[in-house]
């Protein structure tokens, strides 16, 4: 055996009790994919919306950090970045279709990059079922392909879309991995 598949070995020996972690993650997150297919325009603005919040309160933490360690003196070199995180997150909170555009063109690279780790990742350690999150790498790399070409003019609707389609196939590999590690054995380690 390989260093690679005797890693890959005692990893699936160690998730295989862990197997309904991954079956319920699964179920979950196709659930979660099916819901934003059916509002796929809620599913944007409620993305674009947690960022928003994300930002404004990292900002918030950043002037507390800074006033906290430097107070009012060194204050002035630290306080761009939580004006401008600040400013970002209030525009897309009041604005949130301003700012879907943006949003979908950071979106298409998470996509991806996500995509192509999660397929490579899978050819490379060759655990059971890898080749479902090859596909599922492979289809998450051809949706942030297609929204990176139409971000600037796309509807927030098919923002939503590429959403629900990425997780709906995600989680279907989860799925399938889990049901793999319930049926499959023990993996017998060889002596050193």
């Amino acid at each position: 055996m390989s260093e690679i598949t005797d890693f890959v070995a005692a990893v699936v020996d160690k998730v295989r009790k862990s197997w309904g972690w991954f079956l319920a993650t699964g179920i979950l997150v196709v659930i979660l994919g099916v819901l934003c297919v059916g509002k796929a325009q809620i599913a944007t603005a409620l993305s674009i919306l947690t960022l928003g919040w994300i930002l404004v309160i990292s900002a918030a933490l950043w002037l507390s950090c800074a006033l906290y360690t430097f107070g009012l003196d060194g204050l002035s070199q630290y306080l761009p970045n939580p004006i401008i995180r600040g400013v970002v997150g209030y525009v897309l909170i009041r604005q949130p279709n301003v700012g879907a555009a943006g949003v979908a063109l950071l979106l298409a690279v998470l996509i991806i990059v996500l995509g192509t780790f999660r397929a490579l990742t899978a050819s490379v350690y060759k655990y059971p079922r890898w080749e479902w999150f090859v596909f599922s790498g492979l289809v998450s790399l051809c949706l942030g392909a297609y929204l990176l070409t139409i971000w600037h003019t796309a509807s927030t609707y098919v923002f939503g879309v590429v959403i629900a389609i990425d997780l709906i196939v995600e989680g279907t590999a989860l799925v399938i991995f889990a049901s793999a590690l319930h049926s499959s054995p023990e993996v017998q380690h060889r002596a050193a």
